[in-house]
């Protein structure tokens, strides 16, 4: 380890860009916090510390992350909304991209700013990040597309008293056969239950918010100011006007509010959790979040609340891109059914297609480096990794068909796309379905809400070759089994890509093969590649039908016998009855 400190290093160049080598030293460790002021707990931190430090970088840097695990068990960070061209293994899922890194051992994370906007980096094993391992990640743009005097990033999360790997032990249990998800203890603004702001009167703020969650959705408000939308995921939108924003478990948006100009009002910004997707409410929980926002701490006047909460009547749909791009035929479609069952280990998981996801033996970037033309048969990435092989550039459009009673917020790696049509019901190719097509300049994001009992329609451009997670951002659905890898491009991947030595020795160090199918072997020989959790048989089997015979066929004997028994002389019967009593 070089230092606990965070720095960024000027890299002299000649360069109108002003490029710059942005380099941090991440120790990741335990810590202790209590952001909620409820409950003091183990946090997963950055150098000792609770939170971990927010990341800022320009469009042109180059960012670096010199990583240290002194956690107990592995882990791994992903910067969520990265393209990461031609950098794919630092994208960061265990088992997508790279290999978890083992306890006491090190991983840089190397790759170049060519995006602007608001982000997030995060934990990417088993929950960690609700544990803490989750910050806001600042792409600025030189220079940005609309003019504000100030901008303040507000990050926004559910925070949990238990463990991550305690609540997923409940979770994923046979006792929990509706899969009721963990509620949070709490909400958190700015990281801590008592956040505050200042605004000065006649400026113009943007305020970028991130929701950092692992379950909860919020819904964003100041009393008495309008929210000018301008960014949603990294991609600037049209300017529009709102009352209130919805963000989803990782999603982001950005707003311009343009401070009153007087200051005998003071006003509350308001985050109000989406109470429908817990499935129990619990009476101590601060589901209604507020912040207030200050013209002047030397009074204490409050406008009067005009909270829309819930009711929101934004739709993040409607928007549009600044920089327009209609939609293009899709040359290949994916379709994708999500459901929640309960599988034949007893436990209620989600799923696309009936078939939950389980990680392979060897990491599906590994596999698609190095099997050749294999590479392209989807059976080699595993059984149930759910691996969808996409060639080098088609518009590839995602149906997304929801059956579950709950929305889900489904992130793509590597791509943002383009939302271009949702329905009710289950979309099956008849158009006249589509509620509304989007095709003129559809919004792009890199996380869809798909509510509950209904489908939505991505398309995006398979223009960066590499293996690509897709998933829902709930934490829990994820770990239960709701993904997919797209694999993108293997031969133009291998061609251009070549994986750093240091990924293959964290592999190594965690004794987990870098080469080969999901089961660590050459060819298609699987064997021993995770599966074999899937849906119940709604049916017999083999054995059921055996079963069923030997009961049919002792039915028949019983009957058989009394029929016989009925049809016997009685007189022989009565005879051979009072010779018995005789004895």
């Amino acid at each position: 380890m070089k230092s606990i400190l965070s720095i960024a290093v000027p890299l002299v160049v000649a360069s109108i860009a002003k490029a710059a080598i942005v380099e941090h030293w991440w120790d990741i460790t335990y810590a202790t916090a209590n952001p909620d002021g409820l409950f003091e707990r183990r946090v997963i931190g950055v150098n000792g510390t609770w939170p971990p430090p927010q990341v800022d970088v320009t469009v042109n840097d180059t960012l670096i992350i010199h990583t240290h695990n002194s956690l107990d068990q592995p882990t791994a960070l992903h910067a969520h909304g990265m393209f990461q061209n031609g950098s794919v293994w630092a994208d960061g899922p265990s088992m997508v991209t790279q290999c978890p890194i083992p306890p006491g051992h090190d991983l840089t994370y190397e790759f170049n700013i060519t995006q602007h906007g608001s982000y997030w980096i995060h934990a990417h094993y088993m929950g960690q990040y609700l544990d803490g391992l989750r910050t806001p990640f600042i792409l600025h743009n030189n220079p940005e597309a609309y003019t504000y005097d100030e901008e303040i990033v507000i990050p926004l999360a559910d925070w949990y008293h238990e463990q991550s790997d305690v609540n997923l032990d409940a979770f994923l249990s046979q006792y929990n056969p509706t899969g009721a998800e963990p509620v949070p203890q709490s909400g958190l603004i700015m990281n801590t239950h008592d956040a505050s702001f200042d605004f000065v009167p006649g400026k113009t703020y943007r305020l970028r918010l991130i929701n950092m969650s692992g379950f909860s959705m919020f819904y964003v408000s100041i009393d008495g100011h309008d929210l000018d939308v301008i960014e949603v995921d990294g991609v600037d939108t049209e300017r529009e006007t709102v009352k209130s924003v919805y963000l989803t478990a990782a999603q982001r948006v950005s707003v311009l509010v343009t401070a009153k100009n007087t200051t005998d009002t003071n006003y509350y910004l308001r985050a109000d959790m989406d109470t429908d997707m817990f499935d129990t409410l619990p009476e101590d929980l601060d589901y209604n979040l507020a912040a207030p926002v200050y013209y002047d701490r030397n009074h204490n006047n409050f406008a009067a609340a005009d909270d829309e909460g819930m009711e929101s009547t934004f739709d993040d749909i409607t928007l549009k891109c600044l920089h327009p791009a209609a939609a293009v035929e899709p040359d290949h479609q994916v379709n994708l059914t999500i459901d929640f069952q309960v599988t034949t280990d007893g436990i209620n998981r989600g799923m696309f297609n009936g078939l939950p996801y389980f990680a392979p033996k060897v990491p599906s970037l590994n596999t698609m480096l190095s099997m050749g033309n294999l590479s392209y048969e989807e059976t080699v990435y595993g059984p149930q990794t759910q691996a969808f092989v996409l060639k080098h550039l088609d518009m590839v459009e995602i149906v997304l068909n929801n059956l579950d009673a709950g929305a889900h917020p489904f992130h793509l790696h590597g791509h943002v796309f383009q939302i271009v049509g949702r329905g009710p019901g289950v979309y099956d190719g008849n158009q006249s379905l589509v509620e509304q097509w989007y095709l003129d300049n559809p919004v792009q994001r890199d996380v869809v809400q798909v509510p509950a009992e209904s489908f939505a329609l991505i398309r995006f451009r398979a223009d960066n070759p590499g293996a690509w997670f897709f998933h829902c951002h709930i934490e829990w659905h994820l770990e239960s089994g709701l993904a997919a890898v797209m694999v993108e491009a293997p031969e133009i991947a291998q061609q251009r890509l070549k994986m750093p030595q240091e990924y293959n020795d964290i592999c190594e160090a965690a004794g987990i093969s870098s080469t080969g199918n999901a089961a660590g072997k050459e060819g298609l020989d699987l064997k021993g590649a995770p599966h074999g959790i899937t849906l119940i048989y709604d049916g017999f089997t083999a054995k059921g039908k055996g079963a069923m015979a030997a009961c049919i066929i002792a039915a028949l004997i019983g009957m058989g016998s009394i029929v016989w028994y009925a049809l016997a002389d009685p007189e022989k019967k009565a005879r051979e009855i009072r010779a018995s009593k005789a004895q």
